[in-house]
């Protein structure tokens, strides 16, 4: 009789263990996600409204992190591509009477292409200059808004149909908690794919991936594009939540809200600027209803949890909360893995 010798590495383990914690941690999160609407003090309407604006927020870093994260290129103009879904959406409900649920994905659509376009024009540069031109991208659309009143209504702003028809925040909050998941599910899984192996590729050393046959400018496209799409789709949210917009909506301003939540969160993660944008939107929400007097100190917020960030913590509060866990939760070969079967 032959014997037959099943080994488990120890680094077959070790991804087990890892995909189990990932999992476990994930489930938990999502539990406190929908149950902490429910918790006093957050069930009452200005509490639910910050959960509406950090679940947003979380979105909004997903995407964005998405493209800095991974392919190493920081879109400036990210909140411009906001804007144009946002637009897109309120102006078919506003001119065309078409329903907000099917503006919201024309919204993604034109703002995944105008972003195909921006990323054909600008990713073939590199570093500095990518982000320069995404930024002029966006201050030229921002004009054009601003300077079209007869159509857009521009600084007098854009009176938008609501989404649903209530008051309560509590239903946008469980709609913007899927559209995080949704964002969340797809990005990770393209990340996962063939083409996420590229894009990593292409962030880590771009003439090594040229050198194994990638075609960064095409990579580099498609994930500008992916990113831009999900924005849109976002921005139609923004637009149907608020109910008004302004130009102001596609300020750089706004980006550099959500690079900093991308950054504290964990470059080159996902999951991590997804958390840390709830409690992040929170305290700032508080702070700005108790400190009135004091505008912009959120950005103050922002710019020392950033510097303690790069000094202390580069890997942001994903490596924080990954380290925990590797020291908690040490991969152990159990016995029964280790041991050689015989049949």
């Amino acid at each position: 009789m032959a014997t037959v010798i099943e080994e488990t590495t120890p680094s077959r383990v070790e991804a087990k263990s890892a995909a189990r914690r990932r999992m476990t941690f994930a489930a938990v999160l999502i539990a406190i996600a929908v149950a902490l609407p429910l918790i006093p003090p957050f069930n009452g309407q200005d509490y639910q409204r910050l959960l509406v604006t950090g679940a947003l927020m979380a979105a909004y870093a997903v995407a964005f992190d998405f493209t800095a994260g991974y392919i190493d290129i920081v879109n400036f103009g990210f909140a411009a591509f906001v804007g144009i879904g946002a637009y897109t959406s309120g102006l078919l409900a506003v001119d065309l009477g078409i329903s907000p649920w099917i503006g919201m994905v024309c919204g993604a659509l034109v703002s995944g292409f105008v972003g195909l376009l921006t990323g054909m024009l600008t990713l073939r540069l590199r570093g500095i200059y990518a982000a320069v031109m995404a930024w002029f991208v966006g201050l030229a659309l921002m004009g054009v808004v601003r300077n079209l009143p007869d159509i857009t209504r521009g600084s007098l702003g854009l009176s938008v149909p609501l989404l649903l028809n209530t008051s309560d925040n509590l239903p946008y909050y469980y709609l913007v908690l899927g559209i995080l998941l949704l964002t969340l599910v797809v990005l990770m899984a393209v990340i996962r794919s063939r083409i996420g192996l590229a894009f990593r590729a292409i962030g880590q050393n771009l003439a090594a991936a040229k050198a194994s046959g990638i075609n960064p400018t095409r990579f580099l496209v498609i994930n500008f594009t992916l990113s831009c799409a999900f924005a849109g789709l976002l921005g139609g949210f923004y637009a149907h939540y608020y109910g008004i917009l302004t130009p102001d909506l596609l300020a750089t301003s706004h980006t550099v809200e959500v690079l900093a939540v991308a950054y504290i969160g964990g470059r080159g993660t996902l999951w991590g600027p997804a958390v840390i944008a709830f409690p992040l939107m929170v305290v700032t929400g508080l702070l700005q209803a108790q400190l009135a007097s004091l505008p912009g100190l959120e950005l103050v917020l922002y710019g020392l949890l950033l510097i303690l960030v790069m000094v202390f913590r580069p890997t942001g509060f994903a490596g924080l909360v990954t380290s925990a866990a590797n020291r908690i939760w040490r991969p152990r070969t159990d016995a029964a893995e280790t041991a050689a079967p015989t049949a």
